[in-house]
Parts: structure tokens; sequence; C-alpha cells
């Protein structure tokens, strides 16, 4: 089966937010041959400039075939194309007609205005969230994105966001080995997940000269390995004391908080992801252990991680997608997003912090709650027998189950 991927352009477009994905969707070719066309349509077809001054040979909208995937792509020129009765006529069209519609960077704004995206959840470049959240009060914009999928409606951040989308798409469509094919043949990361930040702690972190650029390379690419001040300042080769200080003054936070906020940032996109359990993720990530993991993200996100992971899989869950149309499958995809978001009994609630705390600790706090939870949240060990209980453990003894004797 091929399908058709049809990109959006007009006047001063960013050429990144086409190429980016072109090419991934190029890739994903060698994978599985013959998946994809590709389109590049606009207004009035012919050859169109991008805000760079690089023109693409473009089909006239009305005259190109039909498509499978629609997707918009962003630049400065989208303003005056949200001005376009034309152009946002067959945005409007394409989201009716086509199975999926999508946009890049301030793509989203052509989407908004032939209202694609009224009472949906959506993201765009993070620069031009004011205006986006000023002008469509009606869009549930979610600044800090990388994608989000909201039914058919896909949108993303800026300018490299657009090859996560593309990935994600194909990973949709043809599966994750096809994805990955493409990811390597673009030699990018695959693949930032949608609810990761737009922002990297890397790039957060890196010195105005660059001084510790390579070390925190170095650390990003080894989080689950030694780290502490002595092994860093081996690594920057000098004394340990003058590393720390050296380190804090130019980078604006000590070694131990750097190293802390990368594994945060790593175990955080792990997670949402899917596939590895938090134990093993903690591990990857140089926590060691769960609890470890769970008081970093904790102090920097204010969520424990199981959180991350749960709200990723309630979004999906409630897209119109993910429901899918019979009632069966919404009852049970809503059951299973109440159960992840902890509606649901005592004992499920009992099994689901045993996988995040070792038996030992889990049992000396199963009536307390982590910080940050919620008292809906607090845990619960369920009752294990249904023995008589004695009556000094019923009116405030010990807590002690005995049996009746």
């Amino acid at each position: 089966m091929t399908r058709t991927i049809r990109f959006l352009v007009y006047p001063d477009f960013q050429i990144l937010d086409a190429a980016g994905p072109l090419s991934a969707f190029e890739a994903a070719n060698g994978a599985a041959p013959g998946a994809y066309t590709l389109q590049l349509v606009s207004r009035d077809g012919g050859l169109v400039a991008s805000s760079g001054g690089i023109r693409l040979a473009t089909e006239a909208m009305d005259d190109a075939p039909d498509a499978d995937t629609l997707i918009v792509v962003g630049g400065d020129g989208v303003y005056p194309a949200t001005g376009c009765a034309a152009t946002v006529d067959f945005v409007a069209r394409s989201g009716a007609r086509l199975r999926r519609v999508a946009s890049v960077c301030s793509g989203a704004f052509l989407l908004a205005t032939a209202g694609l995206l009224d009472g949906r959840r959506a993201t765009t470049h993070w620069q031009r969230t004011p205006a986006f959240a000023k002008r469509f009060p009606q869009v549930k914009l979610e600044a800090d994105r990388i994608f989000i999928r909201d039914g058919k409606v896909w949108t993303s951040a800026g300018i490299s966001a657009g090859i996560d989308l593309a990935l994600a798409l194909i990973a949709d469509d043809l599966g994750e080995a096809a994805a990955r094919h493409a990811a390597r043949q673009l030699v990018v990361y695959y693949r930032r997940p949608g609810g990761q930040s737009q922002f990297s702690e890397l790039a957060e972190l890196q010195p105005p000269d660059g001084r510790f650029a390579a070390l925190l390379d170095h650390i990003r690419s080894h989080l689950d390995e030694r780290l502490d001040v002595d092994a860093l300042a081996e690594k920057a080769c000098m004394s340990p004391r003058h590393f720390s200080r050296r380190f804090t003054a130019e980078v604006g936070v000590s070694p131990a908080r750097a190293v802390e906020r990368l594994r945060v940032e790593a175990a955080a996109a792990q997670l949402e992801s899917g596939g590895a359990s938090v134990q093993e993720v903690a591990r990857r990530c140089g926590f060691g252990d769960p609890e470890r993991m769970r008081r970093a993200f904790v102090k920097l996100l204010g969520v424990p991680p199981s959180a991350r992971r749960r709200a990723t899989w309630c979004a999906a869950t409630r897209s119109p997608s993910a429901r899918g149309h019979s009632g069966a499958r919404r009852s049970a995809s809503r059951a299973g997003c109440d159960r992840a978001c902890g509606h649901h009994r005592a004992g499920n609630l009992w099994r689901r912090r045993m996988e995040i705390e070792p038996p030992s600790l889990s049992r000396s706090r199963c009536h307390g709650r982590y910080p940050g939870e919620s008292a809906r949240h607090q845990l619960v060990e369920p009752r294990r027998s249904h023995a008589p209980v004695s009556r000094s453990a019923r009116h405030g003894g010990a807590g002690v189950r005995t049996r009746s004797r």
C-alpha cells in the first residue's frame, strides 16, 4: 500500500520544516520500498520561495491528486497564509477528507484558522506560543512539547521537531522498525517522545564559551557510569576542588546537580516512550534504584516517575483514535485510563507501589504517601486475609491483624 504525503507550502515558509520530514519519509522508503509518495503543493503551484530564498517546485493545491496525509509547514509566511481564504478552505477540506492532517512549527496557525484544532490538544514553536494562545483560546495549547497527537490531527514544535513528527507518523504507519531505519539514515536520535520538553537540559547547561561542552556530552552519553566529582575532575584534567569551583561558576550549577538534571531528562524521555520498566530506566540512567530516581523526579519535576508514564498513557487512551469506534473498546480504554490514574482498588495500588520501591521500603511506608502525590493517590496495603480481626485491632490497637481466639 502506497501512502501519499502532501506538504503545503507558501511564500516565506521555513525550508527545514519541509525538508526534514520529506527526508524522513524518503528514508522510510528504504525500509519499505514504495511505502510513500511525496507531494509539494501551494495555492497556485510553480516555484515558491522559502524564507531563506531557496525555491521549491510545487503543484497547484486544487490540481494535485488525492492524498493520505496533509502536512502544513511553518514559517514567517504563515500569517499572510491564514488570511488567504482559498488556502484556509483547502486545509479545512483536507481535514474533513483525508485520513490524517499535521503541522510543523507555526503551521499550526493554519490548522487552527481552519477550525481543525478546536477543542484539541496542540503545540507549536515555543516562541510563537503567546501569539497562538491569544489568537486561538479554543485550542488546548501545550507549549513545551515536541509533538502532540489528538485523534487524526498531529502538531509539532518548530524546525527539527518536524523530523520527530515524521518518525512518529512512520512508526504509526509501518511500525517501529521502519522508523528506526529512517532515523539511522538521517543520523538522528530515535526518537524524542512527543511529551518531551522542547528544551534540552544539555543545551541549557552549556556555558557561553563551551569550555565544558565535551564533558557535558560525555556525561549524557555515560549516564549509567560513575559520575562523581572525582571521576569528572579526572576527565577534565583538573583537581576535584578546582574542577568543582570552575564548573559551578561557568555552568551555573554544581557537577552533581548537572548530572542529576541530565539523568532526570533522559529517564523522563524513556518513561514517556514506554517499553522499559521503571527499574530498568533507573539502571540505564545511573540512579541505581527506583527510589533514588523517584526522589530526583519529585525534587526537579514535582511528580514521581510513574506520573510521567501515566500522563502519557492517559493522553493516548483518551484520544479518539485510541478509543476506537465501538462502545466496548471505548469502555475498555476509559477503564484502563482510570486504572492508570489511580481510580482502582487498593490491591492494584499496592502492586504499583511495589513496582517503584523495594518491598521493605514499600511495607514501611504503606500508610504514607509520596511527596507530590495527592491524598487520592495514597497507597494502602490491601487486606491479605478474610480472617476475623480482634477487637483491639479494630479499635485503635497497634494495627496488627490477629485471629480471634
